[in-house]
C-alpha cells in the first residue's frame, strides 16, 4: 500500500527549535564545518537558558552532526569521502531492493505522481535546498510505494546527512547545471517501472546514485 510522505508539523518544544535553528544554520553554511560552537554563543544568540541549548546541542552529537570536544565547545563534524561512499552504497542496496520488491505493485496512479515529483527536479531551482528537496521527495516517494515505513525512515535519516554533505560542498558554488545532471536518470527509473523491466532497475538506480557520487568527487579533488 502506496504511503503518504507528507510530514504534519506539530508543536515543538524549546529545545527542538534551538535544533533545528542550528541545523539550519549549519545547512546554509552560516556554521562551517570544523568550526566550534560553546554554550555561551547560543545562549545569547537565542535568548534563553542553558538547559534547552544544552540539550540541543547533546541530541545534534547523538546524530552525528557535532562532535563535543572537553573544555571547548562542540564542534560542526565535516563529512569525509568515506562517509559519503558507505551512505551512497547503502542507498543502493536499500533502494534497489525494495524497489526489485515491488515494482510489479507500483499502480499507474503511483506512476504518474512519480512522474509529476520528477517534474520538479527537472525544472530550474532557485537554490540548492529546493533541488534537494525535490530530489529527495522523488526517491522518498520510489520506497514509499514498497508500503516499508521502517525502510522510507532509513532512507529520510540517510537522505538527512547527505544533505549536510551537499551543503557542505556546494552551497557556495551552486550551479543549475548540477540540478539537470544530478537527476537525469529519473526518467529511466520510471521507465523501467511502466515496463515492469527488473533487470534495468538496480543498474539505473547504481548510475544515478553515481552521477551523485561524481559530483562529491569532483568537489573534493579541487
Amino acid at each position: 500500500m502506496e504511503m503518504n510522505i507528507v510530514e504534519y508539523k506539530q508543536p515543538q518544544s524549546l529545545k527542538a527549535q534551538i535544533q533545528n535553528q542550528i541545523s539550519e544554520s549549519i545547512f546554509s553554511a552560516e556554521f562551517q564545518p570544523q568550526q566550534i560552537l560553546t554554550e555561551k554563543e547560543l545562549i545569547e544568540r537565542y535568548h534563553c537558558s542553558k538547559s534547552p541549548v544544552r540539550e540541543a546541542l547533546v541530541s545534534l552529537c547523538s546524530e552525528g552532526v557535532l562532535r563535543s570536544i572537553p573544555r571547548c565547545g562542540y564542534q560542526v563534524v565535516q563529512l569525509t569521502k568515506d562517509d559519503i561512499d558507505e551512505i551512497l552504497s547503502y542507498r543502493q542496496i536499500l533502494e534497489s531492493g525494495f524497489l526489485k520488491s515491488c515494482y510489479d505493485r507500483i499502480t499507474p496512479a503511483q506512476i504518474e505522481k512519480l512522474e509529476a515529483y520528477n517534474k520538479f527536479c527537472t525544472c530550474q531551482s532557485e537554490s540548492l535546498k529546493e533541488h534537494w528537496v525535490h530530489n529527495a521527495n522523488f526517491h522518498l516517494y520510489l520506497i514509499s510505494c514498497s508500503g516499508n515505513h521502517f525502510a522510507y525512515s532509513e532512507l529520510k535519516r540517510a537522505l538527512d546527512i547527505l544533505y549536510r554533505a551537499y551543503a557542505q560542498y556546494y552551497w557556495f558554488s551552486w550551479d543549475d547545471n548540477l540540478s539537470v545532471s544530478d537527476v537525469r536518470t529519473h526518467k529511466k527509473i520510471i521507465k523501467c517501472i511502466h515496463e515492469k523491466n527488473i533487470q534495468d532497475i538496480g543498474e539505473i538506480l547504481e548510475e544515478d546514485l553515481s552521477d551523485f557520487a561524481k559530483h562529491f568527487r569532483s568537489k573534493r579533488s579541487m
